[in-house]
């Protein structure tokens, strides 16, 4: 249409979500999406719904796109289960060192944000590590471990895998974050060798 601007959604999309991630909900206002995206105030609504609607549909791309990338890093697990987690953890140190996103972790910053949130943000970010855990559950599963420690070590990682964003955000360096997972690594493989009983 003549005099209508065009703009690619994904791209918009993409810089809500660095500027969200970067600032957090609650100090990212309007202007400041309509300077990551390029777009007017009016555009933002019509074309990506209101802040509160923009942050999950935000969130929902966050997780989506590093959750396919820990599937893949756990799809060995049944084979190797230890490389297959040390490979899940490689992906949010890969996250952690990228230049072009900001530090730390969407759905870990708006999980501890969750008391000044409003229930469908909060429960979004709920749900998100729920499936951060049940992805480890399954891949636990797969490599033999008993239900219960299968269930305690998914908890157990998923949470060390959210302090790693927090932690390095608040100034970690690679070494202390390599150390935490070094950790975690050996209980599971301690577990991962554990007689069957």
């Amino acid at each position: 249409m003549a005099g209508k601007k065009q703009f690619d959604v994904d791209i918009a999309l993409d810089a809500a979500m660095v500027q969200f991630w970067r600032a957090g909900y609650t100090d990212t206002s309007l202007d400041d999406l309509s300077r990551a995206t390029g777009l007017n105030r009016s555009s933002i609504y019509s074309s990506l719904g209101d802040k509160e609607s923009l942050y999950v549909r935000c969130l929902d791309r966050y997780a989506t796109r590093y959750g396919v990338r820990y599937d893949e890093a756990l799809s060995g697990a049944s084979e190797e289960p230890l490389q297959a987690v040390r490979a899940f953890f490689d992906v949010t140190l890969k996250r952690i060192a990228d230049p072009d996103v900001p530090d730390g972790c969407l759905v870990a910053q708006t999980a501890m944000a969750i008391p000044v949130l409003s229930p469908s943000i909060a429960a979004r970010a709920i749900e998100a590590l729920g499936f951060q855990r049940a992805r480890l559950r399954t891949a636990l599963l797969a490599a033999k471990l008993a239900d219960s420690d299968a269930e305690n070590f998914a908890v157990h990682i998923a949470a060390v895998n959210q302090s790693l964003a927090v932690m390095s955000r608040a100034g970690a360096n690679r070494n202390q974050l390599h150390a935490i997972i070094d950790i975690s690594m050996s209980a599971l493989s301690h577990a991962l060798r554990a007689p069957r009983v």
